[in-house]
């Protein structure tokens, strides 16, 4: 989505420079649960390609030994009359805790020991307890996968950078509903927060870490 003037003016404001990575990645997908990825759902989309781009990335950090952990959004009864977040998005409110729709796609292969942080808002970060489960690991790179691109997915690398983790995203595996809030926070992400990267670039760089 970028021209040329908008090049020159992010190149002006100092944006975009590398994401320098670390030896102990971890990954983390985002909202890859069967109320998003599963289109019969409301609040689902066809995200069969991403899915299958993150099983892929899964069993390449699977096989290094790199943790792989999960988030996934569920409500409980009362949350849509005192979360803001739902009175913006009441749709959201099917993703009732217990449902099958926020157990994760079983085509991910969720592992025992990989664990899966429940959250009520858009970031992984925010009122739970994964940056403190990155941190007892000693990861110092934070690769990200999921849905949905302008959502949870954004909200989870801001938080990520903010935290103090280099992130990586692996464009193959993240998703929206529709192309153009995908493509402009890719844009955005790119310039200010991680490095979106291709997928056979992560693939590499957890192979080899």
């Amino acid at each position: 989505m970028a021209d040329a003037e908008t090049d020159r003016i992010y190149e002006r404001a100092g944006f975009g420079a590398t994401v320098k990575r670390g030896a102990r990645p971890a990954v983390v997908v985002i909202d890859f649960s069967r109320g998003f990825t599963e289109p019969q759902f409301a609040t689902g989309s066809e995200l069969s390609a991403e899915v299958a781009a993150t099983k892929a990335l899964l069993d390449v950090a699977r096989s290094a030994g790199h943790p792989v952990l999960f988030t996934t959004i569920a409500y409980d009864e009362g949350d849509a009359g005192t979360l803001a977040w739902l009175a913006k998005a009441p749709g959201l409110a099917i993703l009732a805790a217990g449902s099958e729709l926020v157990d994760i796609d079983p085509r991910l292969e969720p592992q025992p020991d990989e664990p899966i942080f429940v959250k009520k808002g858009a970031s992984g970060f925010f009122g739970t307890e994964l940056a403190n489960e990155l941190r007892a690991r000693e990861i110092d790179t934070v690769v990200i996968c999921g849905a949905t691109t302008s959502g949870c997915v954004r909200a989870s690398v801001v938080d990520s950078v903010q935290e103090g983790f280099p992130t990586l995203v692996v464009r193959e595996c993240v998703g929206d509903r529709a192309r153009d809030p995908h493509d402009a926070n890719l844009f955005d992400i790119q310039a200010k927060y991680g490095d979106v990267i291709p997928l056979d670039d992560a693939l590499a760089y957890l192979a080899a870490s």
